[in-house]
């Protein structure tokens, strides 16, 4: 037998297939366009991602017969999304993203009702789904008035799959309509929304079934017998489960687009005056807390393309060996951020430049705004009571090693490289199919990966890193305020 994982990235799909033992097979991957109508605005469209699958799936198929034994599928998906369908099922506008901030003064509004914190668990945040929907009811009033359902990416990957409203709890912690406690729906939100219950998806967890593979759809993909689809999870949760991180003491750092610092919790332990994320995991009675900057690795790529270098050859310069932070600092608020100060309007900004500032001295400022931002969240996370005894670096940038040592040395932790190949939101994906298929407890399919590395702090660098970050944090002020 095997299973397929498919993770739903702003950018473009990844689909996994692995065998019976959860092992890769093979992968795949698929790209399509953001669109950005107006400063602060990023929208998708919906078909995108379908035809994504369908040329993912179909290149699977011819390349590896394993795909003919598929008996679960799992689908993670970028968050917060805001996928509108009317009561035919036919999208009504593009989906706006996670990373859209233009609902910034609706998401104000709906978070000074009290209610919001105490029930959904967080701060309202411009990028999670209910303000998207009083935007829209502000400014697109038809639209909003032709709203038969709202799912999010990866719910509505689910609508195609099996033809079902699904959505997992993991995601739906992201929408500001979660009783995030409870892991319900909640009626009191959703009417402060101006929303209503019968347009939310059915919840599921995300290791449970949510439904079969629509039969044409079997057919067309040449399989015979029954598929089974899992609820899912969004991106992060599944990225958790991909590496394991499911209880207390376990969590990662990835360095994506944006950066997360996530640790699992064994209860319920929400916080929101923090700015952290405090959301349902993707298994039962697990919830998971994260902190979020928006510009992690996008950080480093707006160099890049500003300065006509690539990022590898950018932090090449640099070697392995850390330098204690220089005059030169970088706030790495290019598209606002969250954690800690949601804040939606602050941009980013060079300090300490001066006629003898070179590429590299912007280089290492940048790796270490990110790694300072991420500071952030690891001293909200320890204000709660989250542990984090080792901490496993994915994504993309985990793959420059100085700039891990920076990031190490800024939180005083450890960081630990995963040995395997594949892990992370597709694998993650893939296990929840192997779950909701039967083919496995959660315990004994979300284990974690071996590690061939681990990166430790250098102890001498720890006040230089130390001094860095209270300047940091004494220059959000004096930079919010000339925005």
């Amino acid at each position: 037998m095997s299973f397929l994982g498919i993770d739903l990235g702003t950018s473009g799909l990844r689909a996994l297939l692995v065998d019976g033992a959860g092992q890769p097979v093979g992968s795949t991957e698929r790209h399509y366009p953001v669109s950005h109508p107006r400063s602060g605005w990023s929208e998708q469209n919906p078909a995108d991602w379908i035809a994504a699958l369908e040329t993912a799936v179909s290149e699977l198929r011819d390349r590896h017969p394993e795909f003919s034994a598929l008996r679960g599928i799992g689908v993670a998906g970028h968050m917060h999304g805001a996928t509108l369908l009317d009561d035919g099922d036919r999208v009504i506008r593009p989906c706006i993203l996670w990373n859209d901030t233009r609902s910034h003064q609706q998401a104000a509004r709906l978070d000074a009702i009290p209610d919001f914190r105490d029930l959904s668990g967080n701060i309202v945040f411009p990028g999670f789904t209910a303000p998207k929907l009083e935007w829209v009811r502000d400014h697109e009033p038809e639209n909003h008035a032709r709203i038969a359902r709202v799912l999010l990416p990866a719910a509505y990957l689910n609508l195609y799959l099996t033809g079902d409203h699904v959505t997992d709890m993991s995601d739906a912690s992201g929408t500001s309509w979660l009783d995030t406690g409870t892991r319900d729906w909640s009626d009191a939100l959703l009417a402060a929304g101006h929303m209503r219950r019968d347009q939310m998806p059915r919840l599921v967890e995300g290791s449970a079934p949510a439904g079969q593979l629509r039969t044409d759809l079997a057919r067309a993909w040449g399989l015979s017998r029954p598929v089974l689809v899992a609820g899912g999870a969004g991106d992060n949760a599944a990225a958790a489960c991909g590496i394991g991180a499911m209880t207390e003491g376990q969590g990662f750092v990835s360095l994506g687009t944006s950066g997360v610092l996530l640790a699992a919790r064994d209860g319920y332990h929400p916080a929101p005056d923090t700015a952290l994320h405090t959301f349902c995991h993707a298994v039962p009675d697990t919830w998971y807390q994260m902190g979020v900057m928006l510009s992690a690795t996008d950080s480093l790529n707006w160099l890049s393309r500003i300065t006509g270098t690539r990022p590898a050859d950018l932090t090449a310069p640099l070697g392995d060996a850390v330098q204690a932070p220089g005059p030169v600092r970088f706030l790495p608020y290019l598209s606002g951020e969250r954690t800690p100060h949601n804040d939606a309007v602050i941009r980013g900004a060079f300090t300490g430049l001066g006629s003898d500032t070179t590429r590299d001295d912007m280089v290492r400022a940048v790796l270490e705004g990110v790694a300072l931002g991420l500071r952030d969240s690891h001293q909200a996370l320890r204000a709660t009571g989250a542990r984090l005894d080792r901490i496993m670096a994915i994504g993309g940038g985990a793959r420059s090693r100085y700039w891990l040592q920076v990031i190490a040395t800024t939180l005083d932790a450890t960081l630990t490289l995963p040995a395997d190949g594949e892990f992370g939101a597709a694998l993650g994906a893939a296990r929840l199919g192997m779950v909701a298929a039967g083919s496995g407890s959660i315990a004994d399919v979300m284990t974690a990966p071996g590690v061939i590395d681990e990166i430790a702090p250098d102890a001498a660098l720890r006040d230089a890193f130390d001094a860095a970050h209270q300047a940091f944090r004494a220059a959000y002020p004096a930079v919010r305020g000339i925005q």
